[in-house]
């Protein structure tokens, strides 16, 4: 083994035991608090389509509350921009910006336990045709509730419960 293979080995062994002795601990280990949460969460009642996607990302990762402990308020906000015009003055790309604020209670007690803010981005380009942008508006939209939607469970996953 040569001097340069050795110590890449001693310094992935040197990272492993600081990981170690961190505490890090698998979300989804057996214990852990993605197990912990599973099914435990109930999101408010979505009032449009926006919330239903979210609600349902939400479901996705955290599993259907059946007797959920904890009970998750929301208030969503996409906000839509132009990005790039051409040079007959259309507009071709936009750039849409979510914001997506949180608050986590005790089900039983209505204690907050965590509260916070998530905030992404994506964008779309338009064409000629009004089919084509609808599909590409939606599906930007709909790519953005699912990204704010995985970063709120990561917030959830080291929140302090």
């Amino acid at each position: 083994m040569s001097w340069f293979d050795r110590r890449r080995a001693l310094a992935g062994l040197a990272a492993l035991a600081l990981a170690a002795g961190c505490g890090f601990r698998p979300a989804y280990a057996p214990g852990g608090k993605g197990t912990a949460l599973e099914g435990q969460v109930k999101a408010d009642d979505p009032t449009n389509r926006d919330g239903f996607l979210l609600v349902e990302a939400l479901e996705r990762r955290l599993g259907v509350p059946r007797n959920p402990r904890y009970r998750l308020s929301y208030s969503l906000s996409i906000s839509s921009s132009g990005l790039g015009i051409n040079s007959s003055a259309s507009t071709t790309r936009y750039h849409l910006v979510g914001k997506l604020s949180y608050t986590l209670r005790d089900a039983a007690t209505g204690e907050t336990l965590d509260s916070g803010e998530v905030e992404s981005f994506t964008a779309y380009s338009t064409t000629a045709a009004a089919i084509a942008d609808d599909a590409a508006a939606t599906g930007a939209r709909e790519r953005l509730i699912t990204i704010l939607a995985d970063k709120l469970v990561a917030r959830l996953l080291t929140a302090p419960l």
